[in-house]
């Protein structure tokens, strides 16, 4: 079989099929995916996880046990209390959590972190024989010229040039990938953030560095060897080009996910308008009532999804079908 391509292994016709690009998964007796723990010998994956549909990935292992805790309540797909098992509690790289349909994966901090998490979570959706997966990485960012706590929903990720590409190096050789996004998953997300009032929700480009300090610009560094002004100039031209908000993942999340051919999204809270300053000013209860907003987002998408498909789904902890709460 060559992978990606739809067989009875791999889903079937019933649905968009995860994809991988490697002949070299196939002769393999085992595939281990060493930084989640997991393995096609050592444990079903189809039967752990082949119900997935909807995968939310985010930079820390607790915002992503909050998220599922959130979504297990929104489904009504757990008791309120109830505790989600680490199910990668045998690395400290990376943390996942499972409720019902629903996937919740922690990925670090930058592009590598990010990369190596997304070739085994493919691989890991792959071997599970998943279908009709959505992927969105939720997170917080640097805004440009938007109000603190405004909600950022990606058109398309730039480079530190404004060019929408990812370039890695392979083989000694540089390849550009293409950081395209699906549009009208980033305007069905757009559409439901109408339902919350209490924050502003934007569709526009944004600027994926490879540091958190030189490469965005900021003078609050250990190295620094640019002015204000010129920091200034740089993020009027980020402005210009349709870039909104800063972060760290969404070059190669988009570039990956388009590879897979999943639907895919990235949805990040402003904490500061960069123009403004670099440093963190709010309180912080401030702060953790923003990070809060894109998880309210997506879960408000997923139970859209939900009820709109068949109204229910089953809970991964053994229950019968039950019905999505309305909203």
């Amino acid at each position: 079989m060559t992978p990606g391509h739809s067989d009875e292994k791999n889903g079937g016709e019933s649905g968009n099929n995860v994809l991988v690009h490697n002949p070299n998964l196939d002769t393999m007796a085992e595939d281990i995916l060493y930084h989640f723990n997991l393995g096609t010998a050592t444990h079903n994956l189809p039967s752990m996880f082949g119900d997935v549909k909807f995968v939310c990935v985010g930079g820390s292992p607790w915002r992503m046990k909050a998220f599922i805790e959130y979504i297990g309540k929104e489904l009504g797909l757990a008791d309120p209390t109830a505790e989600y098992p680490n199910i990668c509690a045998g690395t400290d790289r990376y943390a996942m959590y499972k409720v019902g349909p629903v996937l919740s994966v922690s990925h670090g901090m930058g592009i590598p972190s990010i990369a190596i998490m997304l070739h085994e979570l493919m691989k890991l959706l792959y071997h599970a024989r998943c279908t009709d997966v959505t992927v969105v990485r939720i997170g917080t960012s640097g805004g440009i010229g938007l109000k603190p706590g405004t909600v950022v929903i990606t058109k398309q990720s730039v480079d530190a040039t404004f060019l929408p590409r990812f370039e890695q190096v392979i083989l000694g050789k540089p390849v550009v990938r293409s950081t395209e996004l699906d549009s009208e998953l980033a305007d069905e997300l757009l559409l439901y953030s109408k339902d919350f009032g209490d924050f502003e929700t934007v569709v526009a480009n944004t600027m994926c560095t490879m540091d958190f300090y030189e490469g965005q610009a900021r003078l609050d560094g250990a190295f620094c060897s640019y002015s204000e002004e010129d920091k200034q100039n740089y993020l009027k031209d980020a402005y210009a080009a349709g870039v909104r908000n800063i972060e760290m993942e969404s070059s190669v999340f988009a570039a990956m996910c388009k590879l897979s051919g999943v639907k895919a999204a990235v949805v990040c809270v402003t904490l500061l308008d960069r123009q403004k300053g670099d440093q963190l000013s709010s309180a912080h209860d401030v702060l953790q009532s923003y990070q809060q907003r894109p998880q309210m987002l997506v879960g408000h998408f997923i139970k859209k999804r939900l009820n709109a498909t068949d109204g229910g789904c089953s809970s991964s902890r053994g229950a019968d079908k039950v019905k999505v709460a309305s909203s």
